[in-house]
């Protein structure tokens, strides 16, 4: 989607706003996660990278006293004179939420005109909501002169999903989307926002996606639930056993604590593995040994699939099938019960085994998945 094309939607849907500006254009990433998977909301180190899929939309303040947001995928305008909740456009809540934040804070939002485009998948774990929250508020500095730091608008997207959309989310997913480099993938801590860049060299090998195309409707309620448990489990350990500031780094020993239910130990489990799995991978990465970072790939989809138990048939199936072909690595990635798995295998066979998988997976479940590529992204940007 380039600027023309949204000049054009955006001058034919607001014809009658004349504030005097011109518009301008913003675009944030999808992002995937190489390793740390449902740690980012209990202190864990998490590695993702921005990816060349994207959230793009064009904004000028407007004179007709109210904020006027389109959708060009669902072609629904979503108006409002306060940016309160909408039951009628759930997709502006993430819009709206950041609108909100930003006036807790003190910053008084003008009205605005915007047209909104995206080709991230919507529901296979890439991330378009937060890409949405990202590129809102990035774009609403920027018209407004405010020039907050990219770090700063990652925290205040993660605000806005979890005080007005509800999701429980980390904070990985909009961080990566507003400080991603071409290229490289990031080691975030979250619990300190410390950050550090690292250059992807895979030399004959590369990550691509295959999208279950399951979009489970628990999966935001789960979600929430899990980092409930993980939460439970924290302060069971940290009050029967250790000082801790995070579950992240209690050890395995630490698991055996009576107070702790099956579930809890469960998903504790997942999350110190987790720890020891990312070290790993991160060496690995170091030392460009891919074949050992997909051995991690699918240590950690077991870990998600049994421990954290947020896999589902049909992710499932995909990594098995995938294993039996004798690729480096395979997991699902986001918040799970459908959507993508991230592959890493050598070059030249990713098109072959994509017709063997969908093959078979139309052949169990009567659905057919999708093929993704990607390039390593910049974050959030004016175009």
């Amino acid at each position: 989607m380039d600027k023309k094309t949204l000049s054009k939607k955006f001058e034919t849907v607001f014809a009658d706003s004349k504030h005097g500006e011109k518009i301008r254009f913003f675009s944030a990433p999808g992002r995937i996660n190489i390793i740390g998977e449902h740690v980012d909301y209990a202190g864990g180190i998490v590695l993702p990278a921005a990816i060349d899929v994207s959230i793009k939309i064009a904004i000028r303040k407007n004179s007709a006293g109210r904020f006027r947001i389109l959708s060009m995928e669902s072609d629904e305008l979503a108006e409002s004179e306060s940016a309160a909740y909408s039951n009628e456009f759930p997709w502006v809540n993430y819009a709206f939420g950041v609108i909100g934040e930003f006036a807790k804070l003190g910053y008084e939002v003008d009205f605005f005109d915007a047209v909104v485009w995206g080709d991230i998948p919507q529901g296979a774990g890439l991330s378009s909501s937060a890409a949405f929250e990202v590129v809102m508020a990035f774009a609403l500095s920027e018209i407004h002169d405010w020039n907050w730091k990219r770090e700063d608008i990652a925290l205040l997207g993660q605000r806005a999903e979890n005080r007005f959309v509800g999701v429980q989310c980390g904070i990985m997913d909009q961080f990566v989307i507003a400080v991603g480099k071409e290229g490289h993938c990031i080691s975030l801590n979250t619990e300190t926002l410390e950050y550090r860049y690292h250059s992807i060299h895979l030399s004959d090998c590369e990550f691509y996606l295959i999208d279950s195309k399951v979009k489970h409707s628990l999966k935001d309620s789960a979600y929430n639930e899990r980092r409930k448990e993980v939460e439970s489990a924290f302060l069971k350990i940290r009050e029967s056993r250790n000082p801790l500031s995070s579950l992240y780094q209690a050890e395995l020993g630490d698991l055996g604590v009576p107070a702790l239910s099956e579930v809890e130990a469960k998903r504790a489990r997942h999350v110190v593995t987790e720890r020891l799995r990312t070290e790993e991978a991160v060496r690995y990465l170091r030392e460009g040994n891919p074949a050992s970072v997909g051995k991690i790939l699918f240590e950690c989809h077991r870990s998600l699939s049994e421990d954290y138990e947020v896999s589902c048939e049909e992710t499932d199936f995909i990594v098995e099938e995938l294993r039996k072909e004798a690729v480096l690595g395979a997991r699902m990635i986001g918040g799970g019960f459908g959507g993508c798995i991230l592959i890493l295998d050598k070059k030249g066979r990713r098109d072959m085994l994509f017709e063997k998988i969908k093959s078979r997976y139309f052949e169990k479940f009567g659905n057919e998945p999708a093929l993704y590529t990607f390039q390593i992204s910049d974050g959030v940007g004016e175009f």
